[in-house]
């Protein structure tokens, strides 16, 4: 709808263009940035500016949309509650509403509600593991876009950790979808609440109606402490899941992670609502109103106009993805989804073992394998292993590469450990306290040091965010540590702020403003290096060679690089040459022969990222060479063998040549939220795995499938453009899954799918 006499022209600078829609707390318009890109800005109502609760409770709304803002949530753009008239603006989403969709075209069935439940469950889980509880899970909050369902609206959710938002005795919520704690004793809500709220919010999308709806809100409220759900309508292989999720006690319901689970062992098609109760339970559009709170503000971001909307984008479902990423990188966020390095996480050279993802040879050879000449280490027998972080409420997933019969991995909870290659026993661990950042894993390995980051407790306010930690190889301990800083995501689109070149380790420093060189054993700085002036950059180790990728400081603010810069860095002295203009935005994605290889992300698209092109740049002559793909791709990149591979988010890998752009193959593997590729030793092969376990393994030249294996963590699909989680050595495959766990088998002999 159109702006309304008295309505701002513009609020922080950003143009505003049209209203959304308007509740009870706020207004939400469609506004500009100064590129043009639409943001969702919502306006808090003046009568509640002064209102000091209020004030809290809008300062809590914007944290906690900062912190879990990622693949599954609206991204943070700007804020500014402290200011006189208090707002906020996220990433514009294309979609209906939940509510929306149910009003329009009745109960959701099939795979399409298998599609959304994993979507929900998803994004539960990672709202979770930044230690966030929402609190208000309800159809109106659940926006499908075309690329996945997006959990928005953070107005009454709160840390895990600290207490409730109920001063003045307020219940608030949405009965249909609260939990009875909330309505009995709101300040001990935990993250289990949020997943009564799924199961309720599950039920309304199979049937239209919650599971405790009555004629009043009360009602409703007593039937959500005292009585059973009515789950008749409901499909009997989603019921069996959903029930557990309703129990009255938290302590009886199954975690996000345990739910994600149980929703993928799921057929594919969930078939339609198990009685002719469904028919009966079609909600038209007056029927969705009363699950809508008092406050009620619009989803920001989501369609004010389900049938305007389908025009707009050509999508009116939660169709099952390809993608599940937001555009609009900005300075990372603790436990954000963000877009993760699948380029080399660590250079080889001067005998370092390291993580390489886009050698021109085809293979990952900076990997040892465990003896000369050998496939597999003495005594090798497949092993699963668990490795215990230093945060067990939040699982992560390691990453890890091998030396010798040494695996080393790390990452999130764990700044390092060592497992033997031959059986997984553990022979040192140290563990990070803090809330990892997701993405950020092990940085890398000369010959008798390891380096992993470290993040702060919360209980530690004087302790650097996160630190990059060198420990010796054999013994555990530690050597140094360095605080670190974390921007390389708004820069380059993956998570590296620290690289180990050499027996040098390169990293950001704290404030963001420079490059300091250390040797890797000693800590010895050997020299410190500014950005250029009015920028900030991340390093990129190509092979034996360090380059530095840098953006103006404008852009990043706007999550708009579109002006990047890349420059040799002398690894000797630190001095940055010339700058080579990039096409932006771009992301690293390895090396084809002398060529740096960078994939050009589709500005086009509003939340999910996606690739149109393909830079190459000559590390000799500096030369910018670019190609169109031949439709833009989304997923996670990556790169083995001179080729490039786009991964999505169902299975789908592409394969294409950097050269021209041109499409080699493209395969459906079945395995959703693919990581990868890493080549196999010299067989030939391209691996690829889920955060679930998965692994699947095709040819390298025309991506034939040749094997898959069935899961083995609790977990699913993981984030959008995650590193690779597979490591070879020899004939030897490790994974690393969710929950920290690492397991390793004979690529020969796969463990049998079925």
């Amino acid at each position: 709808m159109s702006l309304r006499g008295g309505d701002p022209e513009e609020i922080g600078g950003y143009p505003l263009e049209a209203r959304l829609g308007s509740g009870g707390m706020g207004t939400v318009f469609l506004a500009r940035t100064a590129s043009g890109r639409p943001v969702a800005l919502k306006l808090i109502h003046q009568q509640f500016a002064d209102d000091d609760e209020f004030r809290i409770r809008f300062r809590q709304e914007v944290a906690a949309a900062r912190r879990v803002s990622g693949a599954f949530t609206a991204a943070v753009i700007d804020a500014d509650p402290e200011a006189e008239h208090p707002w906020m603006a996220t990433a514009y989403i294309e979609g209906p509403t939940l509510a929306q969709r149910i009003a329009k075209k009745g109960p959701i069935d099939g795979a399409e509600l298998r599609t959304l439940a994993i979507g929900l469950t998803e994004a539960l889980r990672d709202i979770h593991r930044a230690g966030v509880v929402h609190r208000d899970l309800k159809p109106s909050n659940v926006v499908l876009s075309p690329e996945g369902p997006r959990v928005i609206d953070f107005g009454i959710s709160r840390a895990a950790d600290q207490q409730t938002l109920t001063m003045t005795g307020r219940v608030i919520g949405t009965p249909p979808f609260m939990s009875p704690e909330q309505l009995q004793a709101p300040r001990g809500v935990g993250p289990r609440s949020d997943v009564f709220s799924l199961g309720t919010l599950l039920v309304y999308a199979a049937t239209g109606q919650g599971p405790f709806d009555a004629d009043s809100p009360y009602m409703t409220a007593y039937q959500v402490v005292h009585e059973a759900p009515a789950l008749d309508a409901v499909p009997d292989k989603l019921r069996r899941v959903v029930e557990p999720c309703l129990a009255k006690a938290p302590d009886e319901r199954p975690s996000a992670d345990e739910l994600l689970v149980r929703l993928r062992d799921l057929p594919s098609d969930l078939g339609g609502a198990a009685g002719p109760a469904a028919a009966s339970r079609s909600t038209r559009e007056t029927d969705t109103q009363h699950h809508l709170s008092t406050d009620d503000t619009p989803a920001p971001g989501a369609a004010p106009d389900l049938a305007e909307r389908e025009n707009a984008s050509g999508s009116e479902s939660a169709a099952e993805p390809e993608t599940g990423t937001l555009i609009g990188l900005r300075l990372r966020r603790r436990w954000r989804p963000v877009l993760a390095a699948a380029v080399a996480v660590a250079a080889i050279g001067g005998g370092v073992a390291t993580l390489r993802a886009g050698d021109s040879d085809g293979g990952d050879k900076g990997h040892d394998i465990a003896a000369a000449g050998a496939r597999l280490p003495g005594g090798f027998e497949p092993w699963r292993k668990t490795v215990p972080g230093g945060r067990e409420d939040i699982p992560d997933e390691l990453r890890c590469l091998t030396r010798g019969d040494a695996l080393f991995c790390g990452g999130g909870g764990v700044v390092a450990t060592r497992l033997r290659l031959s059986d997984g026993s553990r022979v040192w661990t140290e563990k990070s306290p803090g809330v990892p950042v997701q993405g950020m894993h092990l940085v890398g390995a000369t010959d008798d040091t390891v380096l992993g980051y470290r993040f702060a407790a919360e209980d530690a306010p004087g302790d650097a965010a996160t630190e990059v930690v060198a420990i010796d190889a054999d013994k555990g301990d530690e050597l140094w540590s360095v605080p670190s800083g974390a921007q390389s995501t708004a820069v380059t689109g993956h998570t590296q702020d620290a690289v180990v070149v050499g027996s040098t380790v390169v990293t950001v420093d704290a404030s963001n403003t420079r490059f300091e060189a250390r040797r890797a054993h000693s800590g010895e700085v050997a020299w410190k290096q500014p950005f250029p002036t009015g920028t900030q950059c991340a390093p990129i180790p190509s092979g034996t060679l360090l380059f530095a990728m840098c953006a103006p400081k404008a852009e990043i603010s706007a999550s708009e690089v579109r002006h990047p810069t890349l420059h040799v860095v002398d690894q000797a002295s630190g001095r940055l040459g010339k700058a080579i203009a990039l096409k932006g935005p771009a992301q690293p994605v390895g090396t084809s022969g002398d060529d740096l290889v960078f994939l050009h992300r589709d500005e086009q698209r509003l939340e999910s990222v996606g690739y149109d092109g393909v830079l190459r740049v000559d590390r000799d002559s500096h030369a910018v060479t670019y190609a169109r793909l031949p439709k833009t791709y989304a997923g996670t990149p990556g790169m083995v063998g001179g080729t490039v591979f786009v991964s999505g988010q169902t299975g789908l890998v592409t394969a294409f040549d950097p050269a021209n752009g041109h499409k080699k193959w493209s395969r459906q593997t079945g395995v959703e939220g693919v990581s990868g590729p890493v080549g196999g030793d010299g067989d030939g092969a391209l691996y690829f795995s889920s955060a679930s376990g998965r692994v699947v393994a095709l040819s390298a030249r025309r991506g034939e499938p040749r094997w898959t294996t069935n899961p083995r963590a609790e977990g699913l699909a993981g984030e959008t453009n995650a590193s690779a989680r597979v490591t070879v050595a020899g004939s030897v495959v490790v994974v690393a899954a969710a929950r920290n766990t690492v397991f390793a088998f004979d690529s020969t002999k796969p463990p049998k799918a079925g």
